[in-house]
């Protein structure tokens, strides 16, 4: 198996946990709400998105924040979840992957092999659970993304063998957790927006090789504002969680 990159040892000097921002559009609404929206500007290297994950994770467990979502932007990253047994998932290698300008990380989410990088809006809810159910949280998930397709008049579901959300027999948002102790989450779902789709040609997306991905944009054959999705997810994001 190949070696793993540690999150740690790949991370810039500085951390995001100050320079996060809320959503414009939401700042008076989350005065009264019991989260708060981290929405980072630019593209995010994966390892700094990790360890931003790892920092508020263990402020949550000791209550010195609410629970928060993070919303945000990767730089090109093909990631590889606790799932994959072996690096056959990501097509000609990792070297390959690197050689188009794209990182290979092995993450320490649930799932297996996918792409992360512009045009996907990725959200990382830092939650604190009443009760831990997985299968719960995971279908609450796919329920928020689901939600916020049918603003768009899709019909976006469920896949009865395999956990993201749907839409025409291809998958256009991948989701993978992780529950710390404490009942603490932190990964979460990925949804293409407008993302590059070609950048999944290079992997087996998830290790499913009979479905392919979407994206909002192909659905609906038009631009999409990726702010514009930002604030449907969160309104929905209270409705569920808040």
């Amino acid at each position: 198996m190949p070696e793993r990159v540690s999150p740690a040892a790949a991370l810039p000097g500085r951390s995001r946990a100050s320079q996060s921002t809320v959503v414009k559009t939401e700042e008076r609404s989350l005065r009264s709400t019991a989260f708060d929206v981290r929405r980072l500007p630019g593209l995010i290297p994966y390892a700094e998105g990790w360890e931003l994950q790892r920092e508020l994770v263990g402020l949550r467990r000791s209550n010195g924040i609410p629970d928060t979502l993070v919303l945000l932007e990767h730089a090109p990253v093909y990631t590889v979840g606790r799932a994959a047994k072996d690096a056959s998932n990501l097509g000609a290698g990792e070297e390959y992957l690197k050689s188009l300008g794209a990182e290979v990380f092995w993450s320490d989410r649930g799932g297996d092999a996918t792409f992360h990088g512009p045009g996907q809006l990725v959200g990382y809810p830092i939650l604190r659970l009443e009760k831990l159910d997985t299968h719960k949280y995971l279908r609450d998930l796919e329920e928020l993304v689901i939600l916020v397709l049918s603003e768009y008049g899709l019909e976006a579901g469920r896949h009865p063998g395999y956990t993201g959300v749907w839409v025409n027999g291809s998958k256009i948002a991948a989701i993978g957790v992780k529950f710390s102790s404490g009942r603490v989450t932190s990964h979460g779902f990925a949804l293409n927006v407008k993302t590059d789709l070609s950048w999944f040609e290079r992997i087996t997306p998830c290790g499913i090789t009979e479905h392919g991905v979407t994206s909002l944009q192909r659905e609906l054959g038009a631009d999409v504002s990726l702010l514009e999705v930002e604030e449907k997810v969160v309104g929905r994001f209270g409705e569920l969680f808040g």
